[in-house]
């Protein structure tokens, strides 16, 4: 059994770690923003290969160390890295400084080397880019945060704490488990807004629905008043795509986490 972090070094393949780099930010080098697949790692199972969540019954070194390859493959630091325990809520951070915090789905900041980090299996990552001052959103939206309009929370949160302009402001919706694969019972449509449970987000299936996450998510972002030139949507689900992506539908709950993260900062090595 390997039983630490340098024999699973050892042990391991030296597969690279592969993550997303969203199109929509590459004009700002000095922006860090991505999301992981779940290829480079060194987890097992049902984890293979690169888990980052450290509450799904991974064995922590495992997570240690994917974290580690993953924060040296895109030159952060992971020391400097937000992250919460989520909690499927519309609550928002104001992060200043780095650590692990408990009841966030969200956080923006205007400190350079600070990444917000949000981790997903089939909810879907939002990462926002302020270029005028340099502020930068991580949401974390599930089917409760999304009818809990995070996403019209957090880019109000920017507002009013950086003085962002919405119609500004750059966004990537990352991959979520996609409409055609997200199927809910009726009581889910009732915690949206009425406009929000028109056939372009709801479709029926034999007394279920099907949910359109990302498309509630992106008419959002326009509800809050950000151009539709300015977001990007990923075009990989979660549930389908089972050889990049972890998914909690369809490994029936026992799976791991992807990363999104976002923050300014110059890029230094991390070994």
């Amino acid at each position: 059994m390997i039983s630490d972090i340098s024999a699973i070094q050892e042990a391991c393949n030296p597969e690279p770690s592969e993550y997303i780099i969203p199109e929509i930010f590459r004009n700002f080098p000095e922006l860090v923003a991505l999301q992981s697949t779940r290829t480079g790692g060194v987890s097992e199972g049902v984890y293979a290969s690169l888990n980052l969540g450290t509450n799904t019954g991974d064995r922590p070194e495992c997570v240690h160390e994917n974290t580690r390859r993953l924060c040296a493959a895109a030159g952060i630091d992971p020391e400097k890295m937000v992250r919460s325990e989520q909690v499927h809520g519309t609550e928002i951070l104001v992060a200043e400084k780095p650590g692990a915090y408990h009841g966030y789905d969200a956080f923006i900041t205007n400190k350079e080397n600070l990444f917000l980090s949000v981790f997903t299996a089939d909810c879907y990552p939002i990462l926002v880019f302020d270029p005028r001052h340099n502020a930068s959103g991580a949401i974390h939206a599930g089917w409760k945060g999304t009818a809990g309009e995070i996403v019209l929370k957090t880019i109000d949160t920017m507002q009013k704490n950086y003085g962002s302009r919405p119609s500004e402001c750059l966004a990537w919706i990352g991959t979520g488990i996609s409409g055609d694969a997200y199927e809910v019972s009726r009581e889910v449509t009732k915690a949206f807004r009425a406009d929000e449970s028109s056939p372009s987000h709801f479709s029926a299936n034999e007394e279920k629905y099907l949910l359109d996450l990302g498309q509630v998510n992106f008419r959002q972002l326009l509800d809050a008043g950000m151009q539709i030139a300015n977001i990007e949507r990923s075009s990989f689900c979660s549930y389908r795509d089972s050889s990049l992506f972890f998914s909690y539908r369809r490994d029936k709950g026992t799976t791991g986490r992807m990363v999104s993260l976002i923050g300014v900062g110059s890029k230094t090595t991390v070994t």
